[in-house]
């Protein structure tokens, strides 16, 4: 049997039929919200289950919780906000018990909102406790910073036919993820998170879980992210070139998670981890830096805060991964855990370096990348 969903119940807040033309007709005679890309990826997420349990945005009584205690209000573990807020002039004609019309920036009708909740927040004391500063130099505590006064809460009734995707032979909701591990016979799956380019380093931490378990899902973050990070067409290319040739087939599954980067570090870790718990995963790599960004986390953090976590709750499994790298002496992939020889002897290039190399139309090193994937990089680079 697969794992449950966190909190037991897969859910689902598309509407279909005729509840759905009802709520069309509906939503002409309300009040609009038009929402960024970030809260249009987290409402898609709700929708569909990826942040079961939420069937909406988060009211007061959870949002406190997690700040303080990492979890929901029912304790079920939780480390990130899921928020919708509201500019101050829009602030003063939505209140609880208004139903809304939630809408892209173009006008385009997404869901109806049932607003059961509305309160104030501090947007400084969010920044401290889940990305550990209040610098707005740190871009998940920028676009934070950019976010309305207000918070409201409720849940949301989905009214998108069709999911527009970029990318629509990987786009899968957590129940057509779940069918396809069961018609595979998979009863244990490792998910690996990914806003980069797989390198030998990741390849390596991937097939050692996958000794243990049933298949791997390589499960992408394609919304959005910073601007200097990796165009994810560029990484989807990558990541079809490597599994053409070096995966087996039958034990791996491509599929993409719709959701934004916060670059919470520890607290996005266990973020994570939920999210593909959501998708039918029993295990979940977490390595170095797990979503970290500068440096505003250890290098281990994301590994120490499971340990505040109450595992028999979370279930999902982390599997927890040293820096991995090719040693020269070795003549292998390895890790701190494995290697005793000098960093002289050890290949790895910083984000930095590889952008600097592609740059100038230079190779990135095989030990580092596989070559098919090199090529894709420095392709796109050159264009």
């Amino acid at each position: 049997m697969p794992i449950e969903p966190h909190g037991g119940e897969l859910i689902d807040r598309v509407k279909r039929g005729k509840e759905r033309e009802k709520l069309l007709e509906e939503a002409d005679e309300l009040a609009s919200k038009a929402l960024n890309p970030r809260e249009i990826s987290d409402l898609y997420l709700i929708a569909v289950g990826g942040f079961s349990p939420l069937t909406g945005f988060m009211g007061g009584e959870d949002y406190e919780s997690v700040l303080e205690n990492t979890t929901l209000a029912n304790d079920l573990p939780w480390s990130i906000p899921i928020t919708l807020s509201l500019a101050s002039e829009e602030a003063e004609h939505i209140g609880e018990g208004d139903r809304i019309a939630l809408r892209d920036q173009e006008g385009g009708l997404l869901a109806i909102m049932d607003v059961r909740d509305k309160y104030d927040f501090d947007k400084k004391r969010e920044a401290s406790i889940v990305y550990r500063t209040t610098e707005e130099a740190h871009p998940g505590v920028a676009k934070l910073y950019e976010t309305g006064d207000v918070l409201i809460g409720g849940p949301i009734h989905y009214l998108v036919e069709k999911h527009e995707s970029e990318f629509p032979k990987y786009d899968r909701t957590p129940a057509e993820v779940r069918a396809i591990f069961r018609e595979r016979g998979w009863k244990s799956v490792v998910a690996f998170q990914t806003r980069n380019p797989v390198h030998r380093a990741h390849e390596y931490l991937q097939k050692c879980a996958m000794e243990i378990v049933d298949g791997l899902l390589l499960h992408p973050l394609v919304g959005e992210t910073k601007d200097d990070d990796i165009p994810a067409d560029v990484r989807m290319r990558c990541y079809e070139v490597l599994l053409e040739k070096y995966y087996p087939a039958d034990r791996t599954l491509l599929s993409i998670l719709p959701a934004a980067m916060r670059y919470a570090g520890p607290k996005e870790a266990i973020f994570h981890s939920i999210m593909r718990k959501n998708y039918g995963c029993t295990h979940f790599i977490v390595g170095r830096d797990h979503a970290g960004v500068g440096d505003y986390y250890g290098t281990y953090d994301a590994h120490y805060i499971f340990d505040e976590v109450d595992m028999t709750k979370l279930k999902i499994q982390p599997l927890f991964f040293d820096h991995a790298f090719y040693c020269k002496s070795c003549l292998q992939m390895v890790s701190t855990k494995t290697c005793p020889h000098e960093k002289s002897q050890h290949v790895f290039l910083s984000g930095t370096k590889v952008r600097e190399l592609l740059s100038k139309g230079e190779s990135l090193p095989a030990e580092f990348t596989r070559p098919e994937v090199a090529d894709v990089l420095k392709k796109a680079y050159q264009g």
